[in-house]
């Protein structure tokens, strides 16, 4: 078979594979660029566009292009890792990727504590707790959807600007995450998952359920995250 007629290990498009892996991985092309369109490719590299098309599709499974339909193909975030046998913020984990990690805070205010909040945070019946909602981007991209939930002694948090890194005004006031309890499934999208994560409702989302405990063993603050999977990785 020739390459035209669909040999991609051809040596052509080897080559094309690597010219282009190397173009990304070396930062020719920038996370969020759009690349050249399969026409210019073929035409720059002196391939067929059926090779091009077949490269970036390995590309694209390899998560380093994603493809938009009547927009072209763009470099992809790199998917932001987080080591769950220790406790990393959020922004720290963007930073290891090199990436910007924000917060936008959604609402931050009192409610009741839940049969929940009272086992895990020592809270005592009929009492109110903290509650901080936010969503995190990396690279002002949308990641993850969280609800933490504090005891009302860390009402304080309230007063603080919530869009930063909640582990860093944490330590700000010595108090740090010492280890934590973790839960991981798979859940669907709702209507305000799928706004907020900018993806399709009934989407697949990794749900993380966490108790996090401070340096005393105290218990901090509880965690609930729904996560796209297509952009955020965990290592046990």
């Amino acid at each position: 078979m020739t390459e035209e007629t669909g040999n991609y290990q051809s040596p052509k498009y080897r080559q094309l594979l690597e010219r282009l892996r190397s173009a990304i991985m070396e930062g020719e092309y920038q996370i969020h660029d759009r690349i050249p369109s399969e026409k210019e490719l073929g035409e720059k590299y002196e391939v067929s566009r059926v090779t091009v098309r077949r490269a970036l599709k390995e590309l694209s499974d390899e998560g380093l292009l994603e493809r938009h339909q009547g927009k072209g193909t763009f470099v992809s975030m790199p998917r932001i890792q987080r080591d769950l046998r220790s406790v990393t913020s959020f922004h720290a984990s963007c930073e290891l990727m090199g990436l910007h990690g924000s917060a936008k805070v959604l609402s931050a205010r009192y409610v009741a504590a839940t049969r929940e909040d009272i086992t895990a945070l020592g809270c005592e019946e009929d009492h109110e707790i903290v509650e901080i909602r936010r969503l995190c981007l990396a690279d002002d991209m949308p990641v993850m959807l969280e609800i933490n939930h504090f005891a009302r002694r860390y009402e304080w948090l309230l007063q603080e600007d919530l869009n930063t890194s909640l582990y860093a005004i944490l330590a700000s006031h010595k108090i740090e995450p010492g280890k934590a309890m973790h839960e991981i499934s798979l859940c669907r999208a709702d209507a305000e998952d799928a706004a907020w994560l900018e993806t399709e409702e009934g989407e697949a989302l990794l749900r993380v359920a966490e108790t996090i405990y401070d340096q005393k063993g105290r218990p901090l603050h509880t965690s609930q995250q729904h996560v796209r999977g297509d952009r955020f990785t965990f290592r046990i």
